[in-house]
């Protein structure tokens, strides 16, 4: 690597704080394209003004564009791939709300979107940027995706996601930490499906009797579906989203529930999908329907992952603290996708705080410095 004569230049964590206050400012919610690409503007240019090759593909579907950018150094070579998203999932005007305006209180800094995973996002432009002022290059080109649509699941942007990580050595992924500074080497995989009933309708008073309820037998369906909870295996199922109904005097003939399911590994992930498709209308004069399948594949800890994590552990000692990761988190990510490709992948190595998709959100401002320098050492190490 190239270094500049003279001191290198300082990681300074107000300036990370105050970059991080830029891109929470521009309120990105998932569904809102127009929004993040407002966001995806300033990221882009922030990275031009440091002389990444940018490539922007048009969002779809109502949502955001895909940004790549790649360090000008490396060539095309497989190298370090970091995967951020710029969506949140909280609505325009949070920022406007007393719990989630952008203020610091002691060692806590609120905002929407801010742990997961503005913050994380940020840090990681800034280590790269922090090269460039040293007149440095890491031994492995760098690239980084910018998703407009991760919090729903990365419908449109998944398929860039697993074409760039094929061509890298490494995944590093800007999610936040976990449980006071802890990194993630395994997630559960996600599924999501819908259950839809079409019964029959009547006049609830004058001819109940004629009606087949769409919502009695999603009822029963729900209650089937969430006894498939198996925390000894660490299965969980849950009806999160319920519609039907035309009036309350009217035999409901439709109804839908959506469910989420998470499991720990490809197996149980093949074994509950079968399960939950194979489901029937316990009323015969009922029909019922059943997609969906697995959105996200288990992210397991295998001999890369763990080997990529303890050279990050390592270089964290160098810096004064103890990497710890967690030992299996229910939260997707889009770290799921590059891991089951089988490229070494590290994810949560973004701020730490809390209060994910609340209305307490909030970092640590402790963590900004720390963090980012292991960004700054990873890109610096890794080969």
């Amino acid at each position: 690597m190239q270094e500049r004569a003279g001191n290198e230049p300082r990681i300074d964590a107000d300036e990370i704080l105050e970059g991080i206050r830029r891109w929470v400012s521009v309120e990105t919610p998932s569904h809102d394209g127009v929004a993040v690409n407002k966001l995806n503007d300033v990221v882009e240019g922030e990275l031009r003004a440091i002389g990444a090759v940018i490539d922007r593909v048009p969002g779809i579907d109502g949502f955001g564009d895909v940004l790549t950018a790649r360090t000008p150094w490396g060539g095309d070579g497989p190298g370090i791939l970091v995967v951020s998203h710029l969506d949140t999932v909280h609505p325009h005007g949070s920022i406007d709300t007393p719990e989630l305006q952008w203020r610091r209180e002691g060692d806590s800094v609120f905002g929407p979107g801010i742990y997961d995973m503005k913050a994380g996002a940020h840090m990681a432009f800034y280590a790269y940027r922090h090269l460039v002022r040293a007149a440095k290059e890491s031994p492995l080109p760098i690239t980084f995706c910018f998703v407009p649509e991760e919090e729903i699941g990365s419908p449109t942007s998944r398929v860039t996601i697993e074409r760039l990580a094929r061509n890298a050595k490494y995944v590093l992924v800007t999610e936040p930490a976990r449980d006071g500074g802890r990194i993630v080497t395994s997630r559960k995989g996600v599924g999501r499906f819908v259950i839809k009933a079409r019964g029959r309708p009547s006049h609830a008073g004058v001819r109940h009797q004629d009606g087949r309820s769409a919502i009695r037998e999603i009822a029963h369906q729900i209650l089937a579906v969430e006894a498939m909870t198996d925390y000894g295996r660490g299965i969980t199922t849950n009806v999160g989203l319920i519609h039907g109904g035309t009036g309350v005097n009217v035999v409901p003939q439709e109804c839908t529930c959506e469910v989420d399911l998470r499991v720990p590994d490809p197996a149980i992930a093949e074994e509950m999908t079968t399960r939950i498709l194979a489901l029937t209308s316990k009323d015969p004069d009922v029909k019922l329907t059943v997609e969906g399948g697995m959105n996200r594949p288990p992210y397991t800890k295998d001999e890369g992952i763990a080997a990529l994590f303890d050279h990050a552990r390592k270089e964290a000692a160098g810096l004064g603290f103890d990497l710890q990761d967690v030992p299996l988190t229910g939260g997707g990510s889009d770290g799921n996708f590059t891991a089951a490709l089988g490229i070494p992948t590290l994810d949560g190595l973004g701020a730490d705080g809390k209060g994910a998709h609340t209305d307490y959100e909030q970092i640590y401002y402790s963590s900004l410095e720390p963090r980012t320098k292991l960004w700054v050492k990873l890109f610096e190490t890794l080969r």
